[in-house]
């Protein structure tokens, strides 16, 4: 089956302590030239919660981290001047929102009082010596994309090509999973990849690859994470957000790419964000001198998660935006491909038909239905004394003998109605229940020590368990005549109605 991997790439935005961290003195802030940074995306419609939830993301295709400040916005041939701040990292995002209530997680990296007119404006980006960067919609018509109606923003298909191509802008499909101002989902894609975009060339690119895209519920799924076109690379570390309702964790090991299979010791790093669910942090770096790195392509680790819920629904593996590679020198730019499982609706057919009669022997029930398609095994429940239903048999065949000594079943009572529910199995979904009663007659009802009369002997079993219930150690249950949990009058009344009948076959 094919992967449903999300188009394009998403790519890593860094904070400032992990650019100081990583990147060589000087190599923090460079001078920008045209395309080095462009508007990415434009929430001028707002949202459905509110008109005033407007937001801008700008893109760095480059590798190497942009200092804004200085920087500039115009919007409208300079009616409204937006001034910039701060740093956009290398392939990072850097969103302008005009207030931190427009999108929600906040990823806003400035806030500013945008305003956005409907009808359409242009945007012109320059830097802090009013070099004209980045321009869109350049004649101020109508916006190239983006809709008012449905609330989705223009979002930019390829960051090396013209702004002011209009056939270079789309309106979202979404995807990002933020929200609005008031709750509702943003149709666009702040401070992540595009829903539609194309892959950056002459960048490493990582991408997840799943051992089944479709998988079912209990199925424990195998995610690899694979380099391509990596270039003297000395580490990684990935932030992998996932459903935490639909997905467990269980485990993240290192595979052989950086280590060289072996041949360079590294040191790999893992576990749940604050130990929470929904977002594991991977790291792995060479521990070696001199720092080398490697290139080439392979396999950089290996996540296995249980697949505990979401039947039919699909779900996504993301990289957040602090994921980043680095090369010896520090952080390169790098493409992060997302990936999405389709988790399968297992439908079993029920069982039909079910019958419960008297067995070939005495004091034993026998259960039958038709076979169910495709069904593994079944599950047979005998309702108990309290009303609870109660796992007894778990046949392969399409038959099961209920009878003394049967696991949770207790013994047999003659002229007790039993009832059953029985379901069919197919890996870990379970069909819904049928449902048959059943009654042996071949006995009397207070013959509790089964010599096919009722007699003094019966009584004096019934009078040393008097009183006692099923949680008591050595309860007898053919005592319990009644079927109700306890040894009480009820039970003397059964034994008193049938003293000295004896069973005629």
């Amino acid at each position: 089956m094919n992967q449903k991997i999300k188009a394009g790439f998403v790519l890593g935005v860094w904070t400032m302590s992990m650019l100081q961290g990583l990147l060589p003195m000087g190599r923090l802030a460079v001078a920008a030239s045209p395309g080095e940074v462009v508007i990415n995306e434009v929430a001028w419609a707002g949202s459905a919660d509110s008109g005033n939830d407007e937001w801008i993301e700008l893109f760095n295709p480059t590798g190497s981290a942009v200092d804004l400040t200085g920087w500039t916005i115009e919007d409208d041939a300079g009616a409204s001047v937006y001034a910039l701040s701060g740093s956009i990292g290398a392939g990072g995002f850097y969103v302008i929102e005009d207030s931190e209530a427009a999108v929600q997680p906040n990823v806003a990296d400035l806030i500013v009082n945008l305003s956005l007119a409907n009808g359409g404006d242009s945007l012109v980006l320059k830097d802090d010596v009013g070099g004209v960067i980045d321009t869109v919609n350049s004649t101020g018509g109508a916006w190239f994309a983006g809709n008012s109606g449905t609330f989705a923003s223009m979002e930019r298909i390829d960051a090396l090509a013209s702004g002011d191509d209009s056939g270079n802008w789309v309106s979202s499909t979404g995807g990002g999973g933020m929200t609005a101002s008031a709750g509702s989902v943003i149709l666009g894609t702040p401070g992540q990849l595009n829903s539609v975009s194309n892959p950056l060339t002459g960048m490493p690119g990582v991408s997840m690859n799943l051992s089944n895209p479709t998988p079912v519920v209990g199925e424990v799924l195998t995610v690899t994470v694979d380099v391509s076109d990596a270039d003297d690379l000395f580490s990684y570390g990935f932030d992998v957000g996932y459903d935490p309702s639909v997905l467990s964790f269980v485990s993240s090991n290192p595979d052989s790419f950086l280590s060289e299979s072996g041949a360079v010791t590294t040191s790999f790093q893992s576990g749940l964000e604050d130990g929470n669910p929904g977002t594991l942090l991977v790291a792995e770096a060479r521990t070696m001198d001199p720092k080398v790195g490697v290139s080439g392509a392979g396999t950089l680790l290996t996540m296995t998660f249980d697949v505990i819920g979401g039947a039919g629904q699909v779900s996504d593996i993301v990289f957040g935006s602090a994921s980043f590679l680095a090369d010896s020198n520090g952080l390169v730019g790098a493409g992060f491909a997302d990936i999405q499982l389709s988790i399968q609706q297992t439908t079993v057919n029920p069982v039909l038909n079910t019958l419960a009669i008297e067995g070939a022997s005495r004091y034993t029930i026998q259960l039958s239905w038709d076979p169910v398609a495709g069904a593994d095994s079944y599950n047979v429940y005998r309702k108990d004394a309290h009303g609870n239903w109660v796992l007894i048999g778990n046949p392969g065949s399409a038959l099961f003998l209920d009878a003394d000594g049967v696991t949770n079943g207790g013994n047999i009572i003659p002229f007790m109605t039993y009832e059953y529910q029985i379901t069919a199995l197919e890996g870990v979904y379970e069909s819904e229940p049928a449902f048959v009663n059943g009654m042996e007659t071949r006995g009397v009802t207070g013959d509790n020590d089964r010599s096919d009369r009722v007699d003094g002997v019966d009584l004096d079993r019934l009078a040393r368990h008097f009183a006692e219930t099923d949680a008591d150690a050595g309860f007898d249950d053919l005592v319990d005549t009644t079927y109700d949990g306890m040894i009480d009058g009820s039970d003397l009344i059964d034994l008193g109605a049938n003293f000295a009948l004896t069973y005629q076959p």
